[in-house]
């Protein structure tokens, strides 16, 4: 490998995306593993292999030192910069033998073709297995789903998360992107690494906020006080809300939130440290909402993002669940605007202009 190839080095990000870069991952014969190629962006080496192959950098980093991932068939380090377009290869490890049961649970879909669907998540579903809930998950619901309709799921997130490319917590409704290939799962991975992916979510809180619209950066971490919680802590991790105020009455106000970052927790704890509550949000001290709502006030109502089969602008919506709209209602506040029903657009094509309103 040649130094005009890789410069040798610490810090710096990707500056490009590799949008539909990555070829579907291929088998490897004799093995069962597969191998993902595709063009390098600049920076590091290995935040271009959690965007080809869209995986954890920590994954990445395991790969890179045992010699699975290359760089123009060669072996480089982690932290090894790349000119970019450099082709890149990297082995991904044969899935377990499946633990996931598919399970028959209708699911609402607010867009779906060949590479991808957009699910409205409802309240009190976990996304995927974890310790608690072996069962009864989206996971189990999507390999029920493409079961049943001969459909596969991408695969590169692992064997327990099929398709999966980002989350939304238990108590948290709405929508939620799902890859049917390896190509579509790491050109989603990669909009959401380089955060292109645009996201609306709709929040009750308690209090007003001092001004009617305004941008929070506060670093978030694990809250020293309370492991279950995350928290604005000095050394956190970079984290950006945007918010604007869309109604208030009786001591709450709805706001649309706009994360530029995807932290855990990150609007419920930005907003518990603005002293801005979220309704129903009994960890993060919300107290029970208008109407007697014991979950978070807290609804993912729009998103926007290249299609991964033509990287045209794709717009989704969904409306308040009805647990929410009744709390809000309970609460005096009438909104014009929010999105009405569960659907989609393309660009360019035409679409709802009363739920595409804002975007």
């Amino acid at each position: 490998m040649t130094a005009a190839r890789v410069r040798r080095g610490r810090g710096g990000r990707l500056n490009r995306s590799v949008h539909g870069a990555a070829t579907e991952a291929a088998p490897v014969r004799g093995t069962g593993d597969r191998i993902v190629r595709g063009p390098a962006p600049s920076g590091r080496f290995d935040l271009a292999v959690v965007a080809l192959a869209g995986i954890s950098r920590a994954h990445a980093q395991r790969l890179i030192g045992d010699g699975r991932a290359l760089v123009d068939g060669d072996r480089a380090r982690a932290s090894d910069r790349l000119a970019g377009g450099e082709q890149i290869s990297v082995v991904l490890s044969a899935p377990r033998d499946p633990l996931i049961e598919p399970e028959v649970v209708p699911l609402r879909v607010a867009y779906e073709d060949a590479s991808m669907l957009i699910v409205d998540k409802p309240a009190g579903m976990v996304v995927h297995p974890s310790a608690g809930h072996e069962r009864g998950t989206l996971v189990h619901a999507l390999v029920g789903r493409a079961q049943a309709q001969g459909q596969p799921l991408g695969s590169i997130a692992g064997v327990e998360r099929p398709g999966i490319v980002h989350r939304l917590d238990k108590e948290t409704s709405g929508l939620l992107l799902i890859a049917k290939s390896d190509a579509a799962q790491a050109s989603l991975m990669a909009q959401f690494g380089d955060r292109s992916v645009e996201k609306e979510y709709l929040a009750l809180v308690r209090g007003e906020p001092s001004a009617p619209r305004g941008r929070i950066e506060a670093p978030v971490g694990r809250d020293p006080r309370d492991r279950q919680r995350m928290a604005v802590v000095a050394g956190g991790r970079e984290a950006v809300t945007d918010y604007r105020v869309t109604g208030a009455a009786g001591g709450y106000s709805l706001l649309a939130l706009h994360p530029r970052t995807g932290r855990t927790h990150q609007i419920r704890a930005h907003l518990a440290y603005l002293r801005l509550p979220i309704a129903g949000d009994l960890r993060y001290g919300g107290g029970i909402g208008p109407g007697g709502l014991q979950r978070q006030f807290l609804h993912a109502s729009r998103i926007a993002l290249q299609r991964p089969s033509d990287e045209r602008r794709l717009h989704a919506w969904s409306e308040l669940p009805a647990d929410l709209a009744a709390s809000l209602e309970t609460a005096g506040i009438t909104v014009q605007g929010l999105p009405v029903g569960v659907g989609s657009a393309v660009e360019g094509d035409e679409a709802d202009p009363a739920s595409m309103e804002g975007w």
